[in-house]
């Protein structure tokens, strides 16, 4: 199954997220099929960046967002 999650990335104690799609057997760190966006909740206030199109797009073709990003996306307003 495709999964929209997301894959973290930066420093020790200094998380930062990339917004992912990527097959549900992959590594959460590992291969993914393509990058629509960045959250990074160490700014204050947190920082979104979504692409809203691909997202719709993914999602149209059966991508299921995990709960944590289906949060993120409900607050920007997405779905």
């Amino acid at each position: 199954m495709v999964k929209i999650r997301l894959k973290r990335m930066g420093a020790k104690k200094n998380p930062f997220y990339r917004i992912v799609v990527a097959d549900s057997r992959y590594p959460r760190d590992g291969r993914f099929i393509e990058e629509i966006g960045t959250y990074k909740p160490t700014a204050e206030p947190s920082e979104v960046n979504v692409d809203a199109d691909k997202v719709k797009e993914w999602i149209a073709k059966g991508a299921q967002p995990t709960d944590t990003v289906k949060a993120l996306l409900k607050n920007t307003g997405i779905i």
